[in-house]
């Protein structure tokens, strides 16, 4: 699929937003760019304290035994046992940390007393599937073994994540399913990056526009994947758009753009996941970009984003 083809319009607010900040943004995205995209992108930019949160960092065993980080996040009242929120953070693949999305996310922790775990996994290419989602899972497997001595009441531990994120965490919870470990209460999928083979409408739309546009996406799944990307040697891991069965999984939330190269797959994995008689809850924003409730949160099509997406947290953790 290649060349122009229309594509929905930009909200008229995001669209400002967008032209604003033309200059600071390049939406082709580039494996050589990579190094510019880490070293641009700040640690962690969150005043915990000023939140009322406690953080600390405990190094635990990732893939194949190697030692990676997680930060456990909790109100400083925080005691006895509240829902868990496991989070993986977004970044294409190649970029981010483990404080990435936290923004969006920290007021879940703050609402319903919840104790968050955020996952460092490992960054392709230098660490290419199945690195990253592996990593991740060894993370969540950590969360649920400790989740007594963490304050987490294991029959309400969700799992989230953005783009990138969104991806990992459809995959964390492929293998949970898969391999019998922690039973999760939910999964949010945020604008999920979930389909290497770049193949869908949406995909073709947005070249060359937005965020996260079409040939930054063939960088982030080639970083991943070098020269199996498109090929049939991809596991549903790594690639959840590929999977066939989708029973046994969590509640999902999954949300979009209709302007974004990620719409055509998401709709396509809720609607999946509702073939398989999952329960998922899907909204597609008219004019929203890529990470549009980050770059603009305060516009109007991201404050309905965010409550949306809030109040579905709020209901699936008083269960």
């Amino acid at each position: 699929m290649s060349g122009a083809i229309p594509r929905p319009p930009f909200d008229p607010e995001l669209d400002a937003v967008l032209t604003v900040i033309a200059g600071q943004l390049s939406p082709v995205m580039t494996l050589e760019s990579i190094p510019q995209i880490r070293q641009a992108a700040p640690i962690n930019t969150v005043d915990f304290a000023a939140l009322g949160l406690t953080r600390r960092d405990v190094t635990i065993p990732g893939f194949e035994g190697a030692e990676i980080l997680v930060s456990v996040i909790a109100r400083s009242d925080h005691e006895g046992f509240g829902p868990g929120i496991y989070h993986t953070h977004g970044g294409g693949m190649v970029a981010g940390d483990r404080f990435s999305g936290l923004p969006e996310t920290l007021p879940w922790v703050v609402d319903h007393d919840a104790v968050m775990v955020t996952v460092e996994y490992r960054l392709a290419p230098e660490f290419p599937d199945p690195y990253p989602v592996e990593d991740c899972y060894a993370g969540l497997l950590w969360t649920a073994e400790h989740a007594a001595e963490l304050g987490i009441d294991a029959s309400r531990l969700i799992i989230a994540g953005a783009s990138a994120g969104g991806g990992l965490a459809a995959g964390t919870a492929l293998l949970a399913r898969d391999r019998g470990g922690p039973e999760l209460a939910g999964q949010v999928l945020i604008y999920p990056m979930l389909d290497d083979r770049d193949q869908t409408v949406s995909s073709a739309q947005m070249a060359g526009v937005g965020i996260w546009d079409r040939a930054s996406n063939v960088m982030g799944w080639t970083a991943l994947l070098g020269d199996r990307r498109g090929t049939g040697n991809v596991s549903i891991y790594a690639a959840p758009a590929r999977a066939t069965d989708l029973t046994g999984l969590p509640p999902a939330f999954i949300d979009c753009g209709s302007a974004e190269v990620f719409r055509d797959e998401d709709v396509s994995y809720a609607t999946a996941l509702w073939h398989a008689g999952v329960q998922a809850e899907l909204h597609v924003w008219p004019g929203g970009f890529h990470g549009f409730d980050m770059i603009a949160p305060h516009s109007a099509l991201a404050q309905a984003m965010i409550a949306a997406r809030n109040a579905w947290v709020a209901r699936t953790l008083s269960r």
